[in-house]
């Protein structure tokens, strides 16, 4: 039996540890801006949500319950603009949609799966898992005739850069994968975060003439509603992919559980939380970035999102030790791909008093 993992890239966070430990040992404490993991609390309407469906003594169903399909879809026609019939389904949060999509869908050795140049490492995990290749390009032309594609993967606003992809190249990229028979699935699980441009989703009638063949959309709630821990997620878009999504789901035991699936509606049908962690971003971005590049920082990108696209002009790993001799643990760009080999990726999920400490630390000189 040969061990799948041998087909996978080392897992990143590993690599890190030496920063990590290194960052620890500062007097001040650690200030942790590397994974972006939530840290302020679930919504008081969410947990209640939770807490009042957790006698659930049966199986849960894989497609969602009729009142989660209906918040799902809701949303994407209200934040999406998205009309016309979609077809939606809950995820076990969305890194494991991003992981098994393309084995989900079919895609397997022989077929090529498209990332961006610079984006989320689980893309080109999903495409070793279901034994396909890999290419990395942010160029339609550069594709070229290649008929062994069958799935592209954009991502906008993205991880980690942030930067958010217009309307017209949204377009372009629908119609040069129906052309073609390709499937496009966007990754907009930072959606509701835009800072110097309001995001446009892939299924925007703008984009798709209000026809969502061949089109898929990822979405999550962990970083809107700060759940994370409740693995929370959703895909939706074309209904003939979407059901064989679930088909394939279903065999699979891929299912979200029944309080999850409670909590879930009381998110998606409540906006004003999300408007109040924009709120706590906003101004922990602001501090960082003013102390980044008072520090000698150049932020690309970043204009949506919840991380800061930074570079010193050299090795990430360099500016990583850097960072971490003041206790601040930061993602090497190295992380997200090779064209990325000179950037940090600074997460803004940290605590006030943690924020705080980060710009202080950065006032030391370089």
């Amino acid at each position: 039996m040969s061990a799948l993992s041998s087909a996978l890239p080392d897992f990143p966070w590993d690599l890190l540890e030496p920063a990590k430990k290194l960052a620890a040992a500062h007097p001040g404490g650690i200030v942790d801006l590397s994974i972006g993991t939530p840290v302020d609390p679930v919504p008081a309407s969410v947990r209640q949500a939770l807490a009042d469906a957790s006698d659930a003594p049966g199986y849960p169903l894989t497609a969602g319950t009729p009142q989660l399909r209906a918040a799902i879809a809701g949303w994407l026609a209200r934040e999406c603009r998205a009309s016309g019939d979609l077809g939606v389904l809950p995820t076990i949060g969305s890194k494991e949609l991003v992981a098994w999509l393309p084995t989900l869908l079919g895609v397997g050795p022989g077929d090529v799966v498209v990332i961006p140049s610079v984006c989320y490492p689980t893309y080109e995990v999903g495409v070793r898992l279901a034994g396909a290749e890999v290419v990395r390009s942010d160029s339609l032309t550069a594709l070229g005739p290649d008929r062994r594609i069958k799935l592209i993967w954009i991502n906008s606003p993205s991880n980690p850069t942030g930067r958010v992809l217009p309307e017209q190249h949204l377009r372009k990229v629908v119609d040069w994968a129906r052309e073609r028979g390709v499937t496009v699935v966007s990754d907009e699980c930072y959606l509701s975060l835009g800072w110097e441009t309001t995001p446009v989703s892939v299924l925007d009638d703008r984009v798709t003439g209000g026809d969502h063949t061949g089109v898929l959309a990822v979405h999550s709630l962990s970083k809107r509603s700060n759940l994370a821990g409740y693995r929370a997620g959703f895909v939706g878009g074309d209904p003939a992919l979407v059901a064989e999504l679930l088909a394939v789901r279903k065999h699979g035991g891929m299912i979200v559980p029944a309080p999850v699936q409670a909590a879930m509606v009381a998110a998606l049908t409540d906006e004003r939380h999300v408007a109040e962690q924009r709120e706590r971003y906003a101004a922990r971005r602001e501090i960082l970035r003013s102390a980044l590049v008072k520090a000698g920082f150049e932020i690309s990108h970043s204009e949506a999102g919840l991380y800061l696209w930074a570079t010193r002009d050299e090795d990430c790993w360099v500016t990583v030790d850097r960072l971490a001799k003041r206790g601040i643990l930061a993602a090497p760009g190295a992380f997200y791909g090779p064209a990325a080999a000179r950037h940090v990726r600074i997460a803004m999920t940290a605590t006030d008093e943690r924020v705080a400490a980060a710009a202080d630390r950065l006032s030391e000189p370089f």
